[in-house]
């Protein structure tokens, strides 16, 4: 038996976002639940058709999803939230609700899957009573082999990590909920095998994250189940993102398959095959090529590594593919026409991906030569020794780092200044940064990329809209106000445009949540500025008023996370480099008098290794830079970050140790869950805890919100507070902006008039 190649899972948003654009016309009700059906099912047959062209041996099915695949998997086991259960909507319609919300009940809690810039909706398990509502594996399953012939791989997120990553259920209930789920699982794949499935597909990620007390015992008793009930079927037990913990009770497992990732986890994972073996009645999927970086994988490197896996596992028990689904990944390279051709040259997006799998399982398999592995590597190199990565200004100033200042003079005295400073009321208003993004916006910018607008053409009508949202702002009665970001498109690839060393695909779009796409930057050389990128918006409209404007920028370590870093050097080296961009810019908005400067870490916490024991070196890193970025300001000059999505138990210390003056963090879709934080840790600077959802259209009524100023306020020192969206508006309609900033004023003056009213009295 030959090697043979399979993919983990294929991107769902096609070539030019097309599948981005029919979820948002149906949303919009420009199209009808059967054609919406039509649509995505073509887009979902597409990507089938691709990878069978490519020379996939095993492809992926039920990857495809209309939302989240995580999502996609709770509703077919009947999880829905209790307050959606009993609405009078198709079962679309309420799948939709769950992950975006309706007019009268709040979405799901979205937040990041594992370490990634993915964001899934996750499982509510309150009161739940497992089900299977449809089989959607089956009906994807009968698709393919139908209508391409294809004897698919049907994939599907395990129920120990559905479990694991679920909410509302006590660990008491855990046994229980599990035990009702399982029988669901195998009635799936027993309709699977029926239909003639060979091969299924069963993630449980959960596996590479420090295991928790009993989380073996289960896993064991679910697959034990599985083999037992379901005959016939090769059952792949897949990981990513890392190396698996447990490595030999894992092994053991009574599973056909274990899937490995050989990129993030290859040392540990490489070892632990070597000094424990692997068992000669499983196969091995070696996950080879990364699944979420954009640069070409040396193949002689990798052929290295295969020649291991071999020697480890022998030929005939070898499957080869990428290190996680691409669903991380830009789908194709073949439009990019705008990118220098040597970084081109050395990019490889998920089509591309697919090539360099089934290019070294031809080669494992002796069917293509040496020299073409040879030529393949050719364009790695031109790159590595470019004058890109060489650039004077950028080593010199990484070789004094330790000479930059990076602490400034402690919080309390900073509070003392800043507040005789800005004289701001109790609970001061503010929100996170950008304003709705309309067609119109969108429409102008692409006028002037495209050269039909000029560059003063383009700049008055960039003004126009600051000017026009500071007067909603001062109509509004905000505290501290924003110039709203018209001219960026997205917080990450804005800077990446600005900067040296940083390229801006056309097509390379990604997944963030839902049909919120982004195109990661591409960091290939040493990064640097060369001028100030946002001072003109800044100073123009704080002109407009008197009231403080806050400069935005996005902090170094979420450029880093959010962006496709070149990986010849060190993570971190590439930190410090983006660290020292911003800090010029820091002082470019300090020296044109801005007072106020907002510094994001949106994604600080996603960047969180998955094993505890590579944390403290992370976040050391993260915080460090961070502080390299801000340090330098007067001591009157205010310092704001934010964070996005995220449970920050375990790093309340280090968002602390920022030292930032404001931080805001979104927690609304958590329900307050975050505030209990601030009940364990003395957390002393200001704060801003999101009071009402972005991410969702719906327009919160003024009892919510009053309820949620309370919620913090029960923690948090009235004086420390700030109040806030949970987020940037930049997604959402401009009436609804308007009219949820309004609730939120409102009821932050009825807040404010009670605390007055409670020291008069």
């Amino acid at each position: 038996m030959s090697i043979q190649s399979s993919n983990i899972g294929y991107p769902r948003i096609g070539e030019n976002r097309e599948w981005k654009k029919v979820l948002e016309k149906f949303w919009s009700k420009e199209l009808t639940e059967a054609q919406f059906y039509t649509e995505m099912e073509q887009f979902r047959l597409n990507n089938l058709r691709k990878q069978l062209e490519k020379g996939i041996n095993l492809i992926p099915i039920g990857d495809f999803s209309y939302y989240d695949h995580v999502l996609d998997t709770a509703v077919m086991f009947g999880l829905i939230p209790t307050r959606f259960k009993d609405q009078e909507t198709g079962a679309l319609q309420t799948y939709f609700d769950i992950a975006r919300g309706n007019k009268g009940k709040v979405a799901s809690e979205m937040t990041k899957w594992f370490n990634t810039n993915y964001h899934f909706i996750v499982p509510e398990l309150n009161n739940a009573k497992p089900s299977l509502r449809e089989n959607r594996l089956l009906a994807m399953f009968n698709e393919a082999k139908d209508k391409l012939g294809i004897n698919g791989k049907p994939v599907i997120v395990g129920p120990v990590t559905l479990l694991s990553l679920s909410k509302g259920y006590e660990d008491s209930e855990r046994a229980e909920i599990l035990a009702a789920l399982v029988p669901l699982y195998i009635e799936v794949f027993q309709q699977l095998k029926a239909a003639g499935a060979e091969w299924i597909q069963i993630d449980e990620p959960i596996l590479v994250k420090d295991i928790q007390e009993g989380i073996l015992a289960e896993v064991k008793e679910v697959y034990e189940q599985f083999t037992a009930n379901v005959l016939g079927v090769n059952f792949i037990l897949q990981t990513y993102f890392e190396s698996i913990e447990a490595y030999e009770e894992i092994i053991q497992l009574p599973v056909h398959a274990i899937g490995l990732d050989f990129v993030h986890g290859q040392e540990t994972n490489l070892e632990q095959i070597f000094k424990y073996g692997f068992p000669k009645d499983k196969v091995l999927f070696a996950g080879i090529i990364d699944g979420r970086n954009i640069w070409k994988a040396s193949l002689l490197e990798k052929v290295k590594l295969v020649e291991k896996l071999v020697e480890a596992v022998g030929e005939d028990r070898l499957v080869l593919q990428p290190s996680c689904s691409l669903l991380h990944v830009p789908v194709t390279l073949k439009s990019e026409e705008t990118l220098h051709e040597s970084i081109k040259d050395a990019l490889s997006f998920a089509d591309e991906k697919l090539d360099e799998i089934t290019l070294l399982t031809k080669f494992a398999n002796k069917e293509v030569t040496l020299a073409e592995l040879e030529k393949y590597d050719e364009a790695i190199e031109r790159v590595k020794n470019s004058e890109y990565r060489n650039v004077k200004k950028v080593h010199e100033a990484i070789a004094k780092l330790d000479q930059y200042s990076s602490r400034r003079v402690s919080s309390k005295e900073r509070k003392e200044i800043q507040e005789t400073r800005f004289n701001l009321p109790l609970l001061p208003t503010t929100t996170i940064g950008s304003f709705p993004q309309t067609k119109e916006v969108r429409k102008e910018r692409l006028k002037w990329r495209k050269g039909e607008l000029s560059n003063e053409a383009y700049e008055q009508y960039i003004q126009a809209e600051i000017k026009r949202w500071i007067n909603i702002q001062e109509d509004l009665g905000l505290d501290v106000l924003v110039h709203g970001e018209f001219e960026r498109t997205d917080m990450v690839e804005y800077f990446g445009g600005k900067m040296e060393g940083v390229a801006i695909s056309k097509f390379g779009w990604v997944q963030s949540y839902g049909s919120r796409c982004v195109k990661p930057p591409i960091i290939y050389g040493d990064v640097h500025c060369i001028e100030p990128m946002t001072v003109n918006e800044a100073v123009y409209a704080q002109s407009l008023t008197d009231k403080p404007v806050k400069g935005m920028l996005t902090g170094p370590v979420t450029i880093i996370n959010w962006s496709f870093v070149r990986d010849d050097i060190s993570r971190t080296e590439v930190l410090n480099h983006v660290a020292l961009a911003i800090r010029e810019e820091v002082e470019a908005l300090e020296a044109n008098r801005i007072a106020m400067i907002q510094v994001d870490e949106a994604a600080l916490r996603e960047g969180l290794p998955l094993k505890e024991a590579k944390t403290k070196v992370y976040l050391d890193a993260a915080v460090y830079a961070f502080r390299i970025a801000t340090s330098s300001v007067k001591d009157e000059t205010q310092i704001h970050t934010h964070m996005c999505y995220s449970n920050f138990d375990d790093i309340i210390g280090a968002i602390d140790e920022l030292d930032a003056d404001v931080i805001s963090i979104e927690t609304s879709r958590s329900h307050g869950e975050l505030i209990d934080s601030f009940e364990k840790y003395k957390y002393e600077k200001g704060i801003g805890l999101g009071v009402y959802d972005i991410h969702s259209p719906r327009v919160p009524s003024l009892e919510e919100l009053t309820l949620n100023i309370a919620r913090a306020l029960a923690v948090l020192d009235e004086r420390q507070f700030w109040v806030n969206p949970d987020c940037g508006l930049k997604t959402r309609g401009e009436t609804e902006t308007v009219a949820a900033l309004e609730v939120m004023v409102k009821a932050t003056k009825l807040y404010r008039e009670k605390l007055i009213n409670k020291v008069l009295n």
